[in-house]
């Protein structure tokens, strides 16, 4: 078993628990023990896409990490959390309730590179410690800026429910419990042209270390208000999006006896954004033993070796004529 498993999480599972979750149905498919990682934590209140890397395909869970991803989420206004979503006490609420037209108005602000302040309640280590350990004893934490680039941040259409002038925060997955008194007696659902928005939906590609509880809380303060996150969802991460994507039930259904096909993906799935290189087999055997192979004429660049039978080899740098294995593979 050397390749992926691309998760579309649901709502309350840790990455942690969904590795966990991986590993228990390859057990139960009689695959004995594999080795898995994930390609990118996901919060258990986010949902979305989780690339799950078994045997020699975790060699490249790093790469994984370090790659764009894509987020839909949606802002409520009118109340920020400790947490910028549902976690944590309310620290500061507003009646200021921004139009469209205010909104699409900042939004450039906070496209391209640009440094964001991370959640007091994130992994960050501050002073050897995790942010949000410090934070929940109650600790002062000063969290420093960090240079992040947003490629694009834009509104979803409006359809139903979805999008600009979403339904109230109440019917949110990461709703907050203050969101239902303070919304009694507002209109539910403003039209995308009206004044006051109760929330909207973006989407956002972003760089890796990008928080988008930070660019919600931003977003929010940039047009006179507050606001946290009430939905988060991962469309795309590296070169899988949610195409790619199988529910946990498929997942468990591979443990009970369907085909090996329906749920998994080849590890060369994740090295579609680098060209691949034909090697011959004095190259290849070269490459597989770590050696450094000259006398080639390839562009300077990465790329992904592979074998006279399409096999990956390696992930390999050219330069000046000659090819740098990068990450072998055992295959």
């Amino acid at each position: 078993m050397n390749g992926w498993i691309i998760l579309d999480k649901p709502v309350g599972l840790g990455s942690t628990q969904a590795v966990g979750a991986v590993k228990r149905v390859c057990r139960e498919a009689g695959l004995g023990k594999v080795k898995v990682g994930h390609g990118g934590t996901l919060d258990p209140l986010a949902s979305g896409v989780l690339p799950i890397a078994l045997g020699e395909a975790t060699k490249l869970c790093g790469r994984m990490l370090d790659a764009s991803k894509i987020y839909d989420f949606t802002v409520q206004f009118g109340i920020e959390t400790a947490g910028l979503d549902a976690e944590g006490e309310v620290v500061a609420t507003s009646d200021v309730r921004p139009t469209l037209a205010e909104v699409a108005a900042v939004l450039p602000r906070f496209t391209g590179a640009i440094e964001q302040v991370p959640p007091t309640y994130s992994a960050i280590k501050v002073g050897g410690q995790r942010a949000y350990d410090l934070a929940r004893k109650g600790e002062v934490v000063e969290m420093k800026a960090r240079a992040v680039t947003v490629h694009s941040l834009k509104p979803l259409p409006f359809r139903g429910g979805v999008g600009v002038g979403a339904r109230d925060v109440a019917e949110g997955p990461l709703a907050h419990p203050a969101a239902t008194s303070q919304q009694a007696g507002k209109s539910r659902c403003p039209s995308p042209e009206g004044e006051g928005l109760q929330s909207i939906t973006l989407s956002a590609h972003v760089s890796k270390g990008t928080y988008i509880r930070s660019l919600a809380r931003d977003i929010a303060h940039a047009v006179g208000t507050v606001g946290h996150v009430t939905m988060l969802r991962r469309t795309k991460a590296g070169p899988f999006d949610l195409d790619h994507a199988i529910s946990l039930d498929k997942l468990n259904a591979f443990g009970q006896g369907a085909a090996q096909s329906e749920v998994f993906l080849p590890l060369e799935a994740g090295l579609v954004d680098i060209p691949a290189l034909n090697l011959s087999p004095e190259a290849a055997g070269a490459i597989r033993q770590g050696r450094v192979w000259t006398g080639g004429s390839t562009d300077d660049g990465l790329y992904w070796g592979r074998d006279d039978e399409m096999r990956p080899v390696a992930l390999i740098e050219a330069l000046a004529g000659t090819l740098k294995v990068v990450r072998g593979f055992n295959l």
